[in-house]
């Protein structure tokens, strides 16, 4: 009975000094997104869906909820920022070239056509990320006319 008092206080210990180890905020603002804006030029309506369901892993703005002031939710929630990003960051969009361009928007039209994006993790608390069929219609629509832009190039003459 000993050794369990003894654990639990070293886990409060744990867990109150973990509190105050930094981590970096995903706050760049929506600005960066101007450029990816402007080539899409997505609806008002797609507007909102990315801003809802995709913005806060995939571009340099993340909507923090209230838990992610608490370690180790903090720790998951930047490593999963992070990882996100690296699959695909709108705030990057004027970095890539049109052939990778075209490239991310067919792995959008992939990811959301098979159900993975957004995750499921994410949507269930976040619920206005969960897409209905209307919505993921819409963003599927959008994403295969703006993947036109960049394919095009690509087509022999």
């Amino acid at each position: 009975m000993v050794w369990i008092k003894r654990f639990l206080i070293l886990a409060l210990v744990a867990l109150v000094v973990i509190q105050f180890i930094p981590v970096e905020k995903n706050e760049g603002g929506y600005k960066s997104l101007d450029s990816f804006l402007a080539e899409t030029k997505p609806s008002d309506a797609v507007g909102t869906i990315l801003k809802t369901a995709c913005y806060d892993c995939h571009s340099n703005q993340t909507e923090y909820p209230w838990y992610s002031n608490l370690a180790p939710a903090s720790f998951f929630l930047a490593d999963h920022v992070e990882d996100g990003k690296r699959h695909l960051n709108f705030s990057e969009w004027d970095t890539y070239s049109a052939k990778r361009k075209d490239h991310k928007l067919d792995e959008l039209i992939e990811e959301v056509e098979s159900g993975e994006m957004p995750l499921e993790s994410y949507t269930l608390i976040h619920t206005a990320a969960k897409l209905d069929a209307a919505q993921t219609e819409a963003l599927l629509n959008w994403t295969k006319a703006a993947r036109l832009n960049y394919s095009e190039a690509f087509q022999p003459q």
